[in-house]
């Protein structure tokens, strides 16, 4: 098409009416006086808010307009006049529609009570962009923890020692623990619902609580990694170990005391869940054939682990090339050799 026609086409408001009408972003090729038509610019942010971006500037301070966009994708705000930015009318639709984009208001907007609530219902993490004295308000504080815990880092001072605030917190994400008041991470029913939540919480537990046997028990089943943050005597608690195990079974070798890494009974329920595990066993169960097995079973590349004489191990090997081909280059010489488990390596 000759560029002529092409420049006249996008130049007629009955055509680019049409086009905008089902694809909003085509204003983008317009011209300059229809990016200027409020009829047309209007019609595009009805179908696509971000058309917004396209539009004169005089169109990109008009109330309607803007509120048009918005209201349709609220990440417009982004392309609206400044003068728009600031209007507490223009902030309330944007939020409403996407909170997060409260980044893109004026300070004056992002300091407006109403608005940051609602913003907080539509998206909790919206609170990180309020300012003022809306970090401090107790019921918008509340109002965003509910929806993203994670957020209670951006909440007044004051307000991360209010137990109800901490409370609904950790109960939608339990690492926020780490942001509450030092007196509150050893309240046991807030770090409770914390590892409950996310057991690796424990991390940020008073001392004492790192010590409470019933609540490292419900962090090691919700996460077998929060051993780590248990006090010694639970590391060396068999039943604290096993739940730990069952969840994450190289935790056995990590973090749980010596003399518990040869309990075969722990072991077998490690490779049960990790066969890799294997490779921190001792010696003398590395050459368990039960206990290999499991481990082989679970990932066939354990077999490297294994003694030497299990590699010889026809069945076993077997048991581990079917698991993963490749575990065959961890069998004894002659058995790399063997035309059955060749065969079963490269299925």
């Amino acid at each position: 098409m000759d560029c002529d026609v092409v420049e006249q086409m996008w130049a007629d408001q009955d055509v680019v009416l049409k086009r905008v009408r089902k694809a909003g972003l085509l204003l983008a090729h317009a011209s300059t006086y229809l990016r200027g038509s409020r009829e047309v610019v209007l019609e595009a942010v009805r179908q696509n808010g971000l058309a917004l971006m396209h539009a004169s500037a005089e169109l990109r301070a008009d109330l309607e307009v803007v509120l048009e966009a918005v209201r349709q994708n609220g990440v417009a705000l982004r392309h609206a006049g400044v003068g728009m930015r600031g209007s507490t009318e223009v902030g309330k639709a944007a939020v409403q529609q996407n909170g997060l984009v409260l980044l893109h208001a004026s300070d004056e907007v992002r300091a407006d009570r109403e608005v940051v609530l609602h913003a907080v219902r539509q998206n909790g993490l919206a609170l990180q962009h309020a300012l003022g004295e809306v970090p401090a308000d107790r019921e918008v504080v509340l109002e965003a923890v509910r929806r993203s815990g994670a957020v209670l880092q951006y909440a007044a001072v004051a307000l991360r020692g209010d137990r109800e605030v901490v409370l609904a917190a950790v109960r939608q994400h339990g690492r926020c623990l780490q942001h509450a008041a030092p007196e509150l991470q050893g309240d046991g029913e807030i770090v409770r619902e914390a590892v409950g939540q996310a057991g690796i919480a424990l991390e940020f537990a008073s001392w004492g609580l790192r010590g409470d046997r019933e609540i490292v028990l419900a962090a090691v089943r919700q996460a077998g990694g929060a051993l780590q943050h248990a006090q010694d005597e639970l590391a060396a608690d068999r039943e604290v170990v096993l739940e730990a195990v069952r969840q994450k079974g190289s935790v056995l070798f990590d973090y749980a005391a010596a003399e518990l890494r040869r309990d075969r009974e722990l072991v077998l329920e490690a490779m049960r869940q990790n066969g890799m595990a294997l490779n921190y066993a001792s010696d003398q169960l590395k050459a368990d054939l039960e206990l290999v097995l499991e481990a082989v079973q679970q990932n066939g590349m354990a077999l490297d682990y294994a003694s030497d004489a299990l590699k010889a191990d026809r069945v076993l090997v077997l048991e581990a090339v079917r698991q993963n081909g490749m575990a065959l280059s961890y069998a004894s010489d002659p058995l790399k050799a063997d035309r059955e488990l060749v065969l079963e390596a490269v299925r």
